[in-house]
């Protein structure tokens, strides 16, 4: 229980805000008809939760340091639990909107401390073993996603993929009190509350203009007042950042174009592999006719190159510079993409598995690398920061994408269907729609639009990676190691790294 118990307790409240995020995917066509939602509501669920984590993970870092970090750790468990039960009773869209939004709060505080709580109970070799287990535990989260979700759902419902968090949650705070000590960061240092709520408002202001985006239009003037809102709070955050003593990011790393190609690979990231998910789902189930678990086993092709590769590459890519990996990986994901932007209305589940082993194998190269590059491209005193930041950005990069693509999918399908049938179809309501249209054109009006969604992901991810082969710094070893080796037997200072 000394060796593992810190660990076990860690990695369950790591598995289950990981788990999270794509657990939902195979459910959306059930909640759409179970709460009569929208594709802005399904949106909102699935970005109300990335959004919430996103936003608010440097904030709770920093007040971890200064309130504790076990306390807060416990708190976000506690508060994720009850989020959870609320989702599950949830009687409406906003219902679940709101309570999808808390338990991204809950999650921020139990991601912050993850690794903060590991490096203060682990040295030397365990500490090794510990990350790693951690990594790999991450890893597993959301490769289990989609088939626990479609397992859940097909059985006693949609409601269950958020009760089965409540006993998971139960363990995970009865074992952190139990064999987690209690730790700090370092004494003086101030919580930065006006850039912690400058940050979440920005991140806030940007996603709502891209969801408001897809159902009114992106010249409309709602939208319009929600980017510049965006732009006007994105001001406000580095005008704060640039003049406190001790800044949730110290924007002054963004001159360093190592640390702007990971920050911009880590953005495009989750997005461009992830964000596609959700629709792909409404497509396999409302239009192919899939059961919710059978959706979600489309999937592991996904999970296992990704699994594979991050398992041989490790060996294999020992000593290769970081922005290889990440920009090659990068690279891949965009080929996957536009692999999967080929589909007609006789397309099958089928036309998916290339671009899917693609998209698994680039993911597999850029997970592993990614958290390292981040803390190798500063100094030593702001790896902490630059975890925090790596964290923050692929979460905040995978919101956005929700929202971008679902307004894409949608735009495309206006091409063939009138307004407010692409976005019933969208949102899972094409048995509503098969009457009045069709098969043929409703197939043909959802393929286009994954088509131009698995486009728009390819080019994001590809952009990304051309920028990271351009401007990342390659060293002759693996980041990680770089970073970690000097302070190997010396316990977590303040620049640790943090999530």
């Amino acid at each position: 229980m000394r060796t593992w118990g810190p660990l076990t307790a860690v990695c369950l409240g790591t598995f289950m805000l990981l788990l999270d995020v794509t657990i939902a995917v195979v459910a959306l066509p059930d909640m759409a008809r179970g709460l009569d939602a929208s594709l802005s509501d399904l949106q909102w669920v699935m970005d109300g939760y990335a959004l919430a984590l996103a936003a608010l993970l440097l904030g709770a870092g920093a007040a971890a340091d200064v309130l504790g970090r076990r306390r807060t750790h416990v708190a976000g468990v506690v508060l994720f639990a009850v989020a959870s039960l609320l989702c599950g009773v949830a009687t409406g869209p906003v219902m679940l909107i709101a309570a999808r939004a808390l338990q991204g709060v809950g999650a921020a505080a139990m991601f912050a401390t993850t690794l903060p709580l590991l490096g203060s109970v682990y040295r030397g070799r365990q500490r090794s073993v510990a990350l790693g287990v951690w990594g790999a535990v991450s890893g597993a989260a959301a490769a289990v996603g989609p088939v626990l979700g479609g397992v859940l759902t097909d059985g006693p419902g949609w409601r269950w993929i958020f009760y089965v968090n409540l006993p998971v949650s139960v363990a995970a705070v009865w074992l952190t009190l139990r064999v987690v000590p209690e730790s700090r960061g370092a004494r003086g240092r101030r919580l930065d509350r006006p850039g912690a709520v400058l940050f979440a408002a920005f991140a806030a202001a940007v996603t709502y203009g891209a969801v408001r985006a897809g159902s009114h239009g992106w010249a409309e003037g709602g939208t319009l007042t929600a980017f510049g809102c965006a732009v006007l709070l994105l001001a406000g955050f580095v005008a704060v950042e640039l003049r406190v003593a001790d800044p949730l990011l110290d924007v002054r790393l963004f001159a360093r174009p190592a640390f702007t190609a990971v920050m911009l690979a880590a953005l495009a990231f989750n997005g461009a592999a992830f964000g596609v998910m959700a629709y792909t789902s409404i497509w396999l189930q409302t239009l192919l006719g899939m059961s919710p678990v059978r959706g979600g086993l489309v999937f592991v092709w996904l999970s296992l190159a990704s699994f594979l590769v991050a398992a041989v590459g490790g060996r294999l890519l020992h000593g290769v510079p970081a922005r290889f990996t990440i920009g090659g990986g990068l690279l891949l994901i965009a080929a996957g993409q536009y692999c999967m932007a080929f589909l007609d209305a006789s397309s099958t589940a089928s036309a998916l598995v290339p671009g899917l082993l693609l998209v698994g194998a680039g993911t597999g190269l850029v997970t592993p690398g990614i958290s390292g590059a981040a803390l190798a491209s500063v100094p030593p005193e702001r790896a902490g920061m630059a975890g925090g930041a790596v964290n923050t950005f692929r979460q905040l990069g995978y919101a956005l994408a929700i929202a971008v693509f679902g307004t894409v999918l949608a735009s495309r399908m206006e091409d063939t269907l009138p307004h407010d049938a692409s976005h019933a179809l969208a949102g899972g309501a094409a048995s509503a729609l098969r009457d009045a249209f069709g098969e043929h054109v409703l197939r043909t009006a959802f393929a286009d639009g994954l088509n131009a969604t698995a486009v728009t992901a390819g080019t994001v991810a590809a952009v990304a990676g051309v920028a990271v082969l351009a401007l990342a710094e390659g060293g002759g070893r693996p980041p990680v190691q770089r970073v970690f080796r000097p302070r190997v037997h010396r316990g977590l200072s303040r620049s640790s790294p943090r999530p």
